[in-house]
């Protein structure tokens, strides 16, 4: 108890130092006795507060047949405290001048709340109020199901799912590739078979202080560490869950697919996908300057240089255990097979030739500089500290500056070639048909129909005769 008075005390001193607010990559962060991690940061801005609590459940820790468990249980927690329902419940929010959402993740689900720094308390009361209270009624169930199933695409009928078996369905690119691998579902998740016994499991496992973080940033009230530890820190402690090992590659992937995107259009996407090898020495900030990179080498070869894409893209995505980098354009269904041969030239100038110097270095300290206006405000930074959980150790945060920095031109170059011995998986998405076509199969049906219809009346005519 003398060590909690301590620490209480300590913390108070320190929400009133205003050099403190200065260093972003510092917070201070501390474990309750029932297993909650808080984070709490003052800053400079005035009169606002953002809030994240972050439970450790997401998508991932479930089989496909129950993936949408955690969502459907966030939403469940929006649906109302009483008789009011969802409009009282908001109705409480905006009375205190606050605005909330909710995100569930492959990782994990947050709660994000942005309010008036003189309510901080009432806020972090309602959402305290909202994961204890909240009833989970056969109503909210079914609303709640209609709500997830209209976000995921509608309602899922046989023949999609006949097709998603086939793989016909067009999905984006990626995830079509995750699918292919194995390392995503091939069908739609699906709420219908989802039970309030499997949701009240869910809250009384995987909702409990010790699988929780509660992130705290801005003008900070001075009481805030006593409210905490008298508010949060009568949340009883739970079971530790064992989470869901992370899915990998099972199976191949044909190296290059056309995926059917709609029925008529005359635009496509070209994705060249790359699997990101496990390499020493390339961490996640060597892979993000080869995504700059290669993001201002296709601009300068496919939109300066070409003219075929007005805003060709690079971008990294993570499935399982496993990461991807890929080069993306979106063309003219008739510039394709030019924008593809355009690519492989590329890939091959950089297999050959590697990195060029002097754009890595001016791309590297573009990033470099970029982390210096990157965070803006209390809520980038809340999101910030959501995001980097992992990263937290001593008070501090890891410095993107300082290892985007720290990344030579010969660990960028080698992670680039390493990258590029592969052949990658090459996915072009466009409707099936173009208007060309469409306006010649118009055409045809139109010469047809009447060519048709005078054979009925033959075949009729013969009938009666």
């Amino acid at each position: 108890m003398r060590y909690l008075l301590t620490r209480l005390l300590g913390l108070t001193l320190l929400l009133s130092l205003p050099l403190h607010a200065e260093d972003r990559l510092q917070a201070e962060g501390y474990l309750l006795e029932n297993g909650l991690q808080v984070l709490l940061k003052p800053t400079a801005e005035r009169g606002h507060v953002s809030i994240r609590l972050v439970v450790g459940v997401g998508f991932d820790d479930f089989a496909c047949v129950d993936q949408e468990l955690p969502h459907l249980l966030e939403h469940l927690f929006f649906g109302g405290l009483d008789a009011g329902g969802e409009a009282a419940l908001e109705a409480r929010m905006q009375a205190l001048g606050g605005e909330w959402n909710a995100f569930t993740g492959d990782g994990d689900t947050a709660y994000l709340v942005e309010a008036p720094a003189a309510r901080q308390r009432a806020a972090l009361d309602l959402l305290l109020d909202v994961l204890a209270d909240t009833r989970l009624s056969d109503a909210g169930i079914a609303e709640a199901k209609r709500i997830v199933q209209r976000e995921s695409g509608g309602n899922y009928s046989h023949l999609e799912r006949w097709l998603d078996r086939q793989d016909l369905i067009g999905r984006e690119a990626h995830q079509q590739l995750a699918v292919e691998l194995g390392l995503a579902c091939a069908e739609r998740p699906q709420v219908a078979g989802l039970t309030r016994q499997r949701l009240e499991a869910l809250r009384h496992d995987w909702y409990v202080p010790n699988n929780m973080t509660l992130i705290v940033v801005g003008d900070l009230d001075r009481d805030l560490p006593a409210y905490i530890e008298r508010r949060f820190g009568a949340l009883a402690e739970g079971p530790q869950m064992e989470r869901r090992p992370l899915t990998s590659i099972r199976q191949p992937a044909a190296p290059r697919r056309t995926l059917s995107q709609g029925l008529f259009g005359e635009g496509a996407k070209l994705h060249w996908i790359f699997r990101e090898p496990a390499l020493d020495g390339a961490d996640n900030e060597t892979w993000e300057l080869l995504r700059d990179y290669l993001e201002w080498s296709l601009y300068r070869r496919l939109r300066i240089e070409q003219g075929l894409s007005y805003g060709p893209w690079s971008e990294r995505r993570a499935y399982g255990e496993e990461s991807f980098l890929s080069l993306n354009a979106d063309v003219e269904r008739s510039d394709v097979a030019r924008t593809e041969r355009v690519l492989r030239e590329l890939i091959e100038e950089l297999r050959h030739d590697g990195l060029d110097p002097d754009t890595f270095a001016r791309l590297q300290g573009a990033a470099v500089a970029r982390q210096a206006w990157a965070l803006q405000g209390d809520s980038d930074l809340a999101d910030h500290y959501w995001y980097a959980l992992g990263d937290y150790q001593d008070g501090r945060f890891g410095d993107d500056a300082a290892r985007l920095r720290a990344v030579s031109l010969d660990q960028a170059d080698q992670a680039l070639r390493h990258l590029l011995e592969q052949p990658g998986y090459l996915r072009i998405e466009k409707p099936l048909l173009g208007f060309a076509s469409l306006y010649w199969l118009g055409a045809g049906l139109a010469l047809a129909l009447p060519a048709l219809l005078a054979l009925l009346l033959v075949l009729r005519r013969g009938r009666r005769r």
